[in-house]
């Protein structure tokens, strides 16, 4: 029997478990196709960190980002807003300004409710001295400034890059030249940066940010993971991305914080295509670089113990600037005092009893070009007017494939009954096709307007 003072420091404890904030872990690929891992695809490589990720949570089939290109696509997940709101469109490159400053980060956000940060990964949203990860929220930082081809090395365009692709910790060059011999260590040093995170921050709140640089070209992987899918190098590629999601899951069961811990895995986008057998692959429409589903359509998976239903699938859809404003509210975080585009969708996340997206419509460009708009709900789907990218023939072992320029006129798809793209309603549902229209042109009036 426990004495009255055991007693109540039982009760205690039992109160701050309960009261304590979450912790958040976001795992973010580059360029990582729908159908890259179980259970979401059928790959010939198995994936068993990520689909115990999947077990242990739940599986989002329609999670979406509003730019299927690098940078607005992260500065989306970041910020909350919109590219066209931020003005951070495609992929920006060596010494680019990024993300102003004005626009306040996730990092930001959780920091100002007593978080710890960190980020170890791909940044791509700045590389000035006031835009990169210590001025932008994050106690932590290591990686890489932009994107692994943007380096002296570029099969294609060299002479685009010729200053040398740094590598990054806490505000400070530590590799001046990262070169073929450091690639296939990123995604291990990312991983050990983030286990030794959470072994520090077990008795904080912290929010953990890990962008990989891979599965984006060129390809790289340790050498323990040489061969080891029997699959090529994209899935050994993948084969230590599960391995990464492993060690970070592990970590989070030692120090005794995975049962207050909310875990996002998702990527920024869907395959480059043009890669042919090193990319990945999505039975979507297009790929990346387009506003298709290819595209923009990500496989997610989000873990919190007690709160989402292991085991579960989701076909409700939402997008990754809603990703700010529902942790802000989880951390006890004021919203940033800019504008944001996201809206809480927590009730939608856990499945809470006749949650609907809160969302009148999705946005969705590519680079400064807007593309079109999608209902909240995902069921119907407008592209306006636009030309996009079309591959014509895929590359092998790392060399690009050929893209033709075409063009969409504008068309409606039903995505519950026509998740693929291939019939356009738009005669056939005039209402409905109104009603996107004048989405769109809300949306394009507030950020795309007519010079």
């Amino acid at each position: 029997m426990l004495d009255r003072r055991s007693f109540l420091k039982t009760a205690s404890l039992g109160l701050a478990a309960q009261t304590r904030k979450p912790n958040v872990v976001i795992i973010f690929l580059d360029d990582s196709g729908w159908a890259d891992f179980h259970p979401f695809g059928k790959p010939p490589y198995p994936t068993p960190n990520v689909e115990r990720l999947a077990r242990q949570g739940c599986a989002f089939h329609n999670f979406y980002v509003p730019q299927a290109i690098c940078s607005a696509s992260r500065s989306a997940l970041l910020t909350g807003c919109y590219p066209g709101r931020t003005k951070m469109f495609g992929a920006h490159g060596p010494r680019a300004r990024g993300v102003d400053p004005s626009f306040a980060t996730i990092g930001q956000v959780v920091q100002s409710a007593g978080y710890k940060t960190a980020v170890f990964g791909k940044w791509h949203i700045g590389d000035q001295p006031d835009t990169r990860p210590p001025a932008r929220g994050f106690d932590e930082s290591c990686g890489l400034m932009y994107s692994n081809d943007m380096w002296k090395h570029h099969p294609e365009r060299p002479e685009n890059f010729p200053e040398p692709l740094q590598f990054w910790e806490n505000g400070k060059v530590k590799i001046e030249s990262v070169e073929p011999e450091h690639q296939p260590f990123l995604t291990k040093w990312y991983t050990e940066h983030a286990v030794d995170f959470i072994s520090r921050n077990k008795n904080n709140p912290f929010l953990l940010y890990v962008p990989h640089s891979m599965p984006h070209v060129p390809l790289f992987r340790s050498p323990e993971f040489a061969g080891k899918s029997g699959h090529g190098v994209h899935g050994d590629v993948i084969t230590e991305i599960d391995w990464s999601v492993g060690q970070i899951m592990g970590a989070l069961d030692k120090a005794g914080v995975a049962g207050n811990t909310l875990v996002i895995m998702t990527s920024d986008n869907g395959p480059w295509t043009s890669y042919g057998n090193h990319s990945g692959s999505t039975p979507y429409r297009e790929s990346k670089g387009t506003s298709f589903d290819g595209g923009t359509r990500s496989a997610c998976i989000i873990r919190y113990p007690g709160k989402i239903k292991a085991g579960t699938v989701s076909r409700k859809a939402f997008c990754t600037i809603d990703f700010l404003p529902t942790i802000a509210k989880l951390a006890g975080a004021a919203l940033p005092k800019n504008p944001i585009d996201g809206l809480d969708v927590w009730p939608l996340i856990t499945g809470a009893r006749g949650s609907q997206n809160p969302h009148e419509y999705y946005a969705f460009s590519t680079g400064a070009a807007f593309d079109g708009v999608m209902t909240g709900d995902g069921k119907w789907k407008l592209h306006v007017p636009h030309k996009y990218r079309q591959l014509v023939k895929p590359g092998n072992d790392g060399a690009a494939g050929q893209y033709r320029q075409t063009e969409i006129g504008l068309s409606l798809y039903d995505m519950e009954k026509d998740p693929f793209e291939k019939t356009n309603v738009l005669e056939a549902q005039p209402q409905v096709a109104a009603r996107l229209q004048a989405y769109a042109a809300e949306h394009q009036k507030q950020f795309y307007p007519t010079p």
